[in-house]
């Protein structure tokens, strides 16, 4: 009984935190669908996260590539003043910490392409 008690609370603990973890990124930055994406993109910096094997494989035209693993290191080659359009692959799970290291460190106009990189239809390089 003591077991399944204990179970039940660290389920019930992780499920809440992944919520809080959820909302915080949803807070944190605009998801954007491809096309409002590909509109709006032209008017900031377009930043693809993904490593740079991938980068170099194909990226949206005109993306730099801050691999999500040295983001923190590569932070003062964004700028603050300027709105960022960041984008990585579908099933990443480096966006969301990408999204909150930003925002904690000033970043306040943070768009996100909401299905990653494989949704994307517009030109590619």
């Amino acid at each position: 009984m003591y077991t399944l008690i204990l179970t039940l609370a660290i389920v019930l603990v992780f499920l809440a935190w992944s919520g809080l973890r959820y909302f915080r990124v949803r807070k944190a930055a605009s998801y954007l669908n491809n096309a409002d994406f590909e509109k709006m993109y032209h008017g900031g910096q377009l930043i693809d996260i993904r490593e740079q094997a991938a980068y170099r494989q194909k990226h949206i035209l005109g993306a730099r590539n801050l691999p999500a693993s040295q983001l923190k290191q590569s932070l003062t080659a964004i700028r603050k003043d300027k709105p960022l359009f960041i984008y990585d692959s579908s099933r990443s799970t480096s966006l969301p910490n990408a999204v909150l290291l930003l925002k904690k460190e000033g970043f306040t106009d943070i768009n996100v392409l909401e299905e990653g990189f494989e949704s994307w239809t517009g030109k590619v390089k």
